[in-house]
């Protein structure tokens, strides 16, 4: 196992739709145009990236975003590795793990900026402009891939920064995609499904951070959350609180943080 093991293909009747990947345990996300004519609480077949196959299940959507949530059949339990997320920042390397085929190339580029982006569905979303080093002139195959980090020079595991969702169109050619892709950021999604079990993607909703000792502060501020989301898991596994009900607690947690990072108050 690798850390970019996180990715999936989905399937539908022998058909394959499209890429997705684990955001947490229990959810695939995915781009909601890979999922074509499917209605919400259709059953998909989730491909995960060691060849097992699991059921899921279609459950939420954004049509405006073009994102959306498949939920892992509940008896399943997922040991895969689950990404790091982080923040792009331009200039930065990025790469895609998620390729269609096994004779695909895997995408990779440099991020050109992050900024508002208009969908095609019509929402205004936080996402990366991303420039790719393939000119294949179609990169349809490859919506609903994550987007991954490259660090240089450390020995930090890549972090994954957003979703593939759109290719831009070439001017000279509307037939063809120019070599320039947009992806909704993790922040995006995390803010457009309010019921992920979120607390390994926390620091995407952080504020950048610079320099040891505001790193430190930042840590201080978040270390009675991050116990509170830690013993939430403890309850669960001892059967004292409904396991059901964790993911909703959790969420809660990181709301009113949020909450008063931003300066709502709460606690």
């Amino acid at each position: 196992m690798t850390a970019t093991d996180y990715w999936v293909d989905l399937h539908r009747a022998g058909q394959r739709l499209g890429g997705g990947f684990l955001l947490t345990r229990r959810f695939v996300l995915t781009a909601l145009h890979c999922l074509r004519d499917l209605a919400l609480e259709e059953q998909v077949d989730i491909e995960l990236a060691d060849g097992e196959r699991v059921d899921g299940r279609f459950c939420r959507q954004d049509k405006e975003a073009d994102m959306a949530l498949i939920e892992i059949a509940a008896g399943h339990r997922v040991s895969l590795p689950i990404p790091a997320a982080d923040r792009a920042r331009d200039g930065d390397r990025w790469r895609g793990p998620y390729r269609p085929a096994v004779a695909d190339i895997h995408l990779s580029g440099l991020v050109s900026g992050t900024a508002r982006h208009h969908c095609v569905g019509g929402a205004t979303i936080e996402a990366l402009q991303l420039t790719t080093d393939q000119h294949l002139g179609d990169y349809s195959g490859y919506s609903g891939g994550p987007v991954e980090g490259v660090p240089e020079g450390t020995e930090r595991q890549p972090a994954v920064l957003g979703i593939l969702i759109e290719q831009t169109p070439d001017r000279a050619d509307a037939s063809r995609a120019a070599n320039v892709l947009i992806a909704a950021t993790i922040g995006e999604a995390m803010r457009r499904f309010d019921h992920l079990d979120v607390a390994h993607l926390i620091d995407v909703l952080r504020p950048p951070r610079s320099g040891h000792r505001q790193q430190a502060a930042t840590r201080e501020r978040f270390d009675d959350a991050e116990e509170l989301l830690r013993q939430l898991d403890d309850w669960a596994e001892r059967e004292l609180i409904d396991p059901a009900q964790v993911a909703e607690l959790k969420v809660l947690t990181v709301k009113r943080l949020i909450e008063r990072e931003m300066g709502g108050g709460g606690a």
